[in-house]
């Protein structure tokens, strides 16, 4: 997606601000709270690396070459790419990551089909995202109504949707975690670092963690 070659030094110094720097380790934290994650493992949508580099993960897919370009800068191995044609063998990772990205893909089916596919017979798919139900997808969803230029090019999924996705992508839900409970804002640092098991429409960052089936 061209949005992302044209903001990548402003996407990638959100994580440097008050309130992008607390949600971040947050979400490390909450996806840490799932699953180690193996060196031979990839992030689909990997951007500028932030989580593959702080996760230990090896391998990075993504459509804009100014966001891998940060991404190799900070250790990743990086292939330009799309998650629904990924460019790799079947069975060649043992953990996938899509964490923060899958608002951002075109078909998001395809996208599970392609992890089951490259993934080994016992991998693991581990996915971070905003859920519909949640107040912080419609905070968002005004911010791109305002003409925020990366949020107007998200789609939010519902519960419902993502297991749909997974179950006829072939996957089993094994484990859920979730944190941001609190007013959806993007300025302050966060308050709350709560992070409960299972779904909660009131949070604003859902990992969901699937096995092959």
């Amino acid at each position: 997606m061209s949005v992302f070659n044209e903001f990548v030094h402003e996407y990638d110094l959100w994580y440097e601000r008050p309130f992008g720097k607390a949600a971040y380790e947050l979400e490390l934290e909450c996806i840490k709270k799932l699953t180690s994650i193996p060196e031979n493992s990839l992030e689909v949508g990997v951007g500028t690396g932030r989580f593959a580099s702080r996760l230990g993960v090896k391998y990075g897919l993504d459509p804009s070459v100014e966001m891998l370009r940060i991404a190799k800068e900070r250790g990743i191995l990086t292939v330009a790419g799309v998650g629904e044609e990924m460019p790799f063998k079947d069975g060649s990772f043992e953990t996938l990551l899509i964490v923060v990205s899958m608002c951002f893909v075109q078909k998001p089916a395809k996208v599970i089909l392609e992890s089951h596919r490259v993934l080994k017979p016992t991998g693991k798919l581990l996915i971070g995202l905003v859920l519909s139900e949640s107040p912080w997808a419609e905070f968002y969803r005004k911010k791109a109504e305002k003409g925020h230029p990366i949020y107007k090019h998200a789609k939010f999924y519902s519960r419902r949707e993502l297991e749909c996705f997974l179950h006829k992508g072939g996957f089993r839900i094994k484990s859920v975690a979730c944190t941001l409970f609190e007013e959806p804002q993007d300025e302050k640092p966060v308050g709350n670092r709560e992070i409960a098991e299972g779904f909660k429409n009131t949070s604003g960052f859902t990992c969901i963690l699937a096995e092959k089936i």
